[in-house]
């Protein structure tokens, strides 16, 4: 019999292969150093960090073109971690002021930092706290002698503790078949790297290195969550047949581009994407996106000071024009939680503090600028503009004081501009979603956020891998807050497309669909799969059982129903 076992897969992946362990973890070793000894041992420990930085460029130098935007960001993240002087000086003084090695001093930095991140108790700060455990073990390797090791791994499964961003672009880029973690669950940075790049991948897999040996042959099921390791003939060949119809399946997929998102009934569908920057718009046109329903613009903001109205211009314009006279929903700043603000201190709870359209009215410095960058991409194609956070009518109508403002600013220059700018709110707050017929009556469309509507309803942080189980998208209370929004709108004569996650997913397709929603908008990457769950759904099937599953009375039962809808 194989040995099973259970961990968090990404989905639709499905790999087969002997089984590579990574580095073990490092013991540090902790030496005292003679006086004349310190300076040579900071050189050491400053050329590591060089080293480190090195081999993270390099990864992202080979980066392929089409590789998701989210893909590299992570590695400019881990970048600026190694540069930032909380890790590199600080290290370095811990050197000279205790007379230890490289490696201890770096352990006792690590440390100090998880604790102060651990404290506040926030999903941004563990997030940046995963940072720092990858940043210092990268380096802690390099002290040890290890350099940027080449070996090949093609068609290897790797299993390691934790693997950092930068790591898993690396075995993907060397062919390794997949991965399995003993940490990590579904939002960790290894998982969302994973399903961008669509590597199968197992998380959450608990003492896996001790469980699974070197030279094991194993299977990853992403679907289910599952390693088999050592399967039987009969197991390998039901895997190996799963993995040539997925194959199929994928080459078929292609052939939906340019067919239309129309259900078997005749409901037409619009497939948007999300994107974080012009160059990911050559993956949506690929995927058949009809527009953009989000265009995240704070990753234009971080770690650096805010670009000015012609470089937002700039950028904002491209995407008009690379959209082909689809709409471009550009969404405004949406900074704090888990996207610091530069230059300001991250408070105790961001996630319910200064952030979206709150912090953008309270900075008009800020606000003003891109909303006049705005105006003049609008006179370029058809935009929208979309605020985050909203929880009361109240904001929008000090938003649309904001906009006259900035087309104020812009007639007086003499500059053209498009008027009127539809505006719309992002419904991702319970407050926002329980006053959605308000919301309908003041703005021109409405957008579900489901990421963090589903995380403040259920009060769970999606990042933190002790409670991420009790983040699920069937809770009763979720589905009854979609029904409410999407009937809201409906009511109103108000557009509703959902942006979040739940929009990506096919699994939730037909239930979207029940529920009354009919724009959808999602990673580009996976575009074709909705259209071909929205091509094989019937809509009035799909609203007898998303009635049922509103009315069901816990998230297991509601599972259950979500099956029968998708001929599990």
């Amino acid at each position: 019999m194989p040995l099973m076992l259970q961990g968090i897969g990404v989905p639709g992946s499905i790999a087969i292969g002997p089984v590579r362990h990574g580095r073990p973890l490092q013991v540090v070793v902790e030496r005292l150093l003679a006086p004349g000894a310190v300076n040579a041992e900071v050189a050491r420990y400053r050329r590591a960090l060089a080293n480190a930085q090195r081999q993270l460029r390099k990864v992202r130098g080979q980066v392929p073109r089409r590789t998701p935007a989210d893909v590299r960001s992570f590695i400019d993240s881990h970048l600026l971690m190694l540069r930032d002087p909380a890790l590199s000086d600080a290290v370095a003084d811990r050197i000279r002021e205790f007379r230890c090695n490289a490696e201890w001093a770096l352990r006792m930095q690590r440390d100090a930092l998880l604790a102060v991140f651990d404290s506040l108790d926030d999903a941004y700060l563990r997030t940046r706290s995963d940072e720092v455990v990858h940043a210092v073990d990268r380096v802690i390797a390099l002290l040890a002698g290890e350099e940027d090791s080449e070996v090949p791994v093609d068609g290897t499964i790797h299993v390691a503790a934790a693997l950092g961003p930068a790591d898993v672009l690396r075995l993907h880029q060397r062919g390794a078949a997949g991965f399995i973690t003993e940490s990590g669950g579904p939002l960790s940075h290894a998982a969302i790297i994973a399903r961008s790049l669509r590597m199968p991948a197992i998380v959450g897999v608990r003492d896996a290195r001790a469980l699974v040996r070197a030279g094991d042959i194993a299977i990853l099921d992403g679907d289910n969550g599952l390693v088999l390791v050592t399967p039987d003939r009969a197991a390998t060949e039901h895997y190996r047949k799963r993995m040539r119809i997925g194959e199929r399946r994928r080459v078929a997929l292609r052939t939906l581009r340019h067919l239309p998102a129309r259900t078997r009934d005749g409901i037409t569908v619009t497939m948007l994407a999300n994107i974080e920057q012009p160059a990911d718009l050559r993956a949506a046109r690929e995927g058949g996106a009809d527009g953009v329903g989000m265009y995240r613009t704070e990753m234009l903001f971080l770690d650096r000071d805010p670009p000015d109205e012609a470089e937002q211009y700039a950028l904002y314009a491209k995407a008009v024009d690379g959209m082909r006279g689809g709409t471009v929903t550009i969404r405004t700043l949406d900074l704090g939680a888990d996207k610091a603000v530069p230059g300001r201190a991250v408070t105790e709870n961001p996630a319910l503090g200064l952030r979206g359209i709150r912090f953008s009215l309270r900075e008009p410095g800020w606000l003003l600028p891109q909303l006049r960058a705005i105006l003049r991409a609008a006179a370029r194609g058809p935009v929208e503009v979309m605020l985050p956070m909203v929880t009361n009518p109240a904001e929008l109508v000090a938003f649309r004081a904001s906009l006259d403002q900035a087309r104020a600013e812009l007639a007086a220059r003499g500059v053209r501009y498009a008027d009127p700018v539809a505006v719309g709110a992002m419904v991702e707050v319970p407050a926002a979603a329980l006053t959605a017929a308000q919301l309908a009556r003041s703005a021109d469309f409405l957008s579900i956020g489901t990421n963090d509507l589903i995380q403040y309803t259920l009060a769970v942080d999606r990042d933190n891998d002790e409670v991420d189980y009790l983040y699920d998208p069937l809770h009763p209370a979720v589905l009854k807050l979609l029904a409410g929004i999407l009937r809201a709108g409906n009511r109103a004569g108000v557009p509703v497309s959902l942006c979040g996650e739940m929009a990506g997913d096919p699994r939730f397709t037909r239930l979207l669909l029940g529920l009354g929603l009919t724009r959808f908008s999602m990673h580009p990457s996976h575009l074709l799969e909705v259209k071909e769950a929205v091509r094989a759904a019937d809509t009035t099937t799909a609203r007898r059982t998303a009635l049922r599953m509103v009315a069901a009375r816990d998230a297991q039962r509601a599972a259950v129903l979500l099956n029968e809808l998708n001929g599990a």
